[in-house]
């Protein structure tokens, strides 16, 4: 029996209610199972009749107060009653098949759940409703699934951004948004997007990722895993830098766990991501301005209120604009240890564009002066780098040392050296040392971390 059917009692304004909330399903999902032309079409029909049939059945504002396998469970006896009008019977595979697409409709993200369930999709690609790519270990490929229309679609959509208090229209027309598990979410709809509404989700593990899981997959020599850990031990300020995809919030995430326990943290983002498994962590997160264009909170004012917040740490997610200089300041002003991330495809562009930055906070200052507060706050630069074969490196380590002239000085610590492609078109390459003994290493040793000298020997293949 339909524990949540309709009570006949009910109100005319609760009738209402639901009508107002009835657009919110969809008349069918498509199956990501194969199948010909004609079952398909039969499918869809029986679909688009079960679903309208659930329609006048279901109390939807009672879905958040029951268990799902109580829902899953009501479905599937409701499913026989309705099916009773069509001549083609479905198989155990078909009826399980679609009673977890009206779960999905129901209670996830309709056609999306089964790819955001798959542990080896790392990207959702949405580019219109009949066109879904995934990326699978750094190779893009192309799903059969689908949406029924655009409507259908921006459906989902808005059920995403509406989640986490966001708005998309067209006024706004695009967004950035997050799952629950925090897997990092960008709509864009018409009239910006022309050949129908674009979604990227770009997931993010259950499970957060250490560095001991990069050790072991070959993004990190164990060696300089052991240099990262007493860069963070040691409160060096450290810029990640990469290219989009490359891996910067991973490796943020994998050098927050290097982090004291006893410490503060406090963390700043657009779209909160990080994944920090401390248990002191002040989350902020920016707000974007409401219809009416006001009551925006930006990234620079959330660094600025930081400050008072008594933290150890500050880490913000990604500087892409004038919060850069505030961020300077505070690794300037007692709050060593501090971490952030950086849009660059080199080291030494990634200062290059904190330079930048700093126009962009409207403050007038000398070039050499702003590159004084670089050099100043900034103290390890790591660079990440997303190769040709897909797979995510640590391709450099370099330390900035001070200035010269005008001209902010680095040494490079460690590098990704690549040597070619093997027949399965794989890069082939090796990490060494420069041979040059860093100046962290006397901060270091005053924190009580020692590192062997041989791991600095030049040239030496680290893994």
């Amino acid at each position: 029996m339909w524990k949540i059917r309709r009570p006949e009692s009910e109100s005319a304004g609760e009738d209402q209610h639901e009508l107002e909330h009835e657009d919110q399903l969809p008349a069918e999902v498509v199956s990501l199972h194969p199948q010909t032309s004609e079952r398909q079409e039969t499918l869809l029909q029986m679909r688009m009749a079960i679903h309208q049939g659930l329609l006048d059945r279901i109390n939807l504002s009672m879905l958040d107060k029951l268990p799902e396998e109580q829902i899953k469970s009501e479905i599937a006896q409701v499913v026989p009653e309705l099916l009773v009008t069509f001549d083609q019977p479905l198989n155990r595979e078909e009826r399980a098949t679609l009673i977890d697409e009206v779960m999905d409709e129901l209670l996830g993200l309709g056609p999306l759940e089964p790819l955001l369930k798959d542990e080896g999709i790392t990207d959702i690609l949405v580019n219109g409703a009949d066109t879904v790519f995934v990326e699978r270990q750094g190779v893009l490929e192309r799903m059969a699934t689908r949406f029924q229309d655009e409507k259908h679609l921006m459906r989902i959509i808005q059920k995403i951004v509406s989640a986490v208090g966001r708005r998309i229209d067209e006024s706004s027309p695009f967004v950035d948004a997050r799952l629950k598990d925090g897997s990092r979410v960008n709509a864009i709809i018409a009239p910006l997007a022309l050949d129908g509404s674009l979604l990227s989700i770009r997931k993010f593990a259950k499970v957060p990722i250490s560095m001991d899981k990069l050790v072991a997959l070959g993004s990190v020599p164990e060696a300089m895993a052991e240099v990262l850990h007493a860069i963070v031990g040691s409160r060096r300020n450290v810029l990640i830098s990469g290219g989009t995809g490359s891996g910067k919030t991973t490796m943020l995430n994998a050098l927050s766990s290097f982090i004291d326990e006893r410490e503060r943290i406090v963390t700043i983002e657009d779209s909160a991501e990080l994944q920090l498994q401390q248990t002191h962590v002040a989350r902020l997160e920016t707000r974007p301005p409401n219809i009416e264009g006001r009551g925006e909170v930006s990234q620079r004012d959330l660094v600025k209120n930081a400050l008072r917040m008594r933290p150890d740490r500050i880490i913000v997610g990604e500087v892409r604009a004038g919060e850069a200089f505030d961020m300077l300041q505070a690794m300037n002003t007692g709050h060593d240890g501090s971490m952030t991330t950086v849009h660059a495809n080199s080291s030494r562009d990634s200062l290059s564009r904190i330079e930048q930055m700093i126009g962009m906070s409207g403050i007038d200052m000398p070039q050499r002066a702003a590159r004084n507060q670089i050099a100043s706050a900034v103290n390890v630069v790591l660079q990440v780098s997303r190769l040709s074969d897909g797979r995510r490196r640590v391709t450099s380590l370099s330390e900035i040392t001070g200035m010269e002239g005008d001209t902010i000085t680095m040494q490079e610590i460690f590098r990704f050296k690549k040597e070619g492609i093997d027949e399965n078109n794989m890069v082939i390459g090796h990490f060494e040392a420069t041979g040059i003994r860093p100046k962290f290493l006397l901060d270091a040793e005053a924190h009580g971390i020692k590192l062997p000298a041989e791991l600095f020997r030049p040239e030496l293949k680290i893994g």
